[in-house]
């Protein structure tokens, strides 16, 4: 992910689309509703990294539904390019909804401050006047990330478990690559810098909870593994 060509990158086994399955799919739109998809509105561009590899990082495209004032839930692709590979799923909760979350949980959840006061989340095409009443909005609430395609390690297939992201929130700032942020900056024509200066005045919360972003608390991240259990059997409902 770190090629501005996306192609380069790795690509699922498979035969090409043939002219018939195009013309299925595109019956399917035709008489389909689709009502989930059409609500995604926001498209946000920023940087993640895994929580057990700080190491690896990646530009993230995160398109995003509301469900309500204080709920997203985001799709989220290694890029903007109708080839986009689906990365995982975040979801991101207002402050005022992660503050009742018992502890345990706070602890698999990041916060967006840092990300929106020092340009690195960016809404691509949209003006900066017009995204900063969102903008706002995310700088107070916080976000679970999972991953299940870690193209960047060139896996052509969503292989082995989910891997927990953390955002630049959790670690001190100039980790996250310069020439990550300088490739995304240069794609869409914008500052990361200049925004250090125009977001100055976003309000941040007063306190960053203590549970969220682990790793910078602790210095641990979390290695999600599957392992064997046993299946717990229930007789079917009446």
């Amino acid at each position: 992910m770190a090629s501005a060509d996306k192609s380069a990158g790795p690509t699922p086994p498979g035969q090409s689309m043939s002219v018939g399955q195009h013309m299925l799919d595109k019956g399917a739109m035709m008489l389909q509703s689709l009502k989930p998809v059409k609500q995604f509105s926001q498209h946000v561009c920023s940087f993640a990294i895994y929580s057990h590899d700080m190491s690896r990082q990646i530009e993230t495209h995160h398109y995003c539904s509301r469900l309500n004032q204080d709920f997203l839930q985001c799709a989220v692709y290694d890029s903007d390019d109708a080839n986009a590979r689906l990365l995982g799923v975040e979801y991101i909760i207002s402050d005022r909804i992660f503050e009742d979350l018992p502890n345990e949980e706070k602890k698999l959840w990041h916060s967006h401050a840092y990300e929106v006061k020092l340009g690195l989340l960016i809404s691509p095409r949209v003006p900066e006047t017009i995204a900063m009443p969102e903008l706002e909005n995310l700088a107070k609430s916080y976000g679970k990330f999972w991953c299940t395609w870690q193209a960047d390690r060139g896996d052509k297939l969503p292989m082995g478990a989910p891997a927990l992201m953390m955002s630049p929130q959790g670690v001190k700032p100039g980790l996250v690559r310069p020439d990550l942020v300088h490739q995304r900056d240069a794609k869409y024509h914008v500052s990361s810098d200049s925004y250090k200066t125009s977001r100055l005045e976003i309000p941040e919360p007063e306190m960053i909870s203590p549970f969220a972003d682990y790793w910078k608390q602790h210095g641990k991240g979390f290695a999600i593994d599957i392992v064997d259990s046993e299946m717990i059997l229930r007789a079917p409902f009446p």
